[in-house]
């Protein structure tokens, strides 16, 4: 039954985050479910909100080290890199509210 919750969770913080946080590319913004991103955001941020180390140096590690292929993969770019920093910030803001209705 908990696995159940976490996969809830899980689907609709990557519904939030797909629809609310965007990749910036030349002043174009791919929102993350676009770019089939969310969902690896939302797995792998999981984990931060059920804990007590969701802080920006943990969720900016995460970002960085989720690679983002581009040009057909010849070359990979840290998801980090691609988002605004307000992006972040609202990323954060948006696991912080999600933290405190788990």
């Amino acid at each position: 039954m908990a696995n159940s919750n976490t996969s809830e969770i899980i689907e609709a913080l990557a519904a939030e985050i797909g629809e609310n946080i965007y990749i910036d590319v030349a002043k174009w913004h791919l929102y993350l479910n676009d770019a089939h991103l969310h969902v690896v955001v939302a797995e792998k941020v999981y984990p931060l909100l059920d804990s007590d180390s969701l802080n920006e140096d943990a969720v900016t590690q995460i970002l960085r080290e989720i690679p983002v292929k581009l040009g057909g993969g010849k070359k990979e770019v840290p998801l980090v890199e691609l988002l605004p920093m307000q992006c972040q910030i609202d990323l954060m803001d948006l696991l912080e509210q999600q933290q405190q209705k788990m």
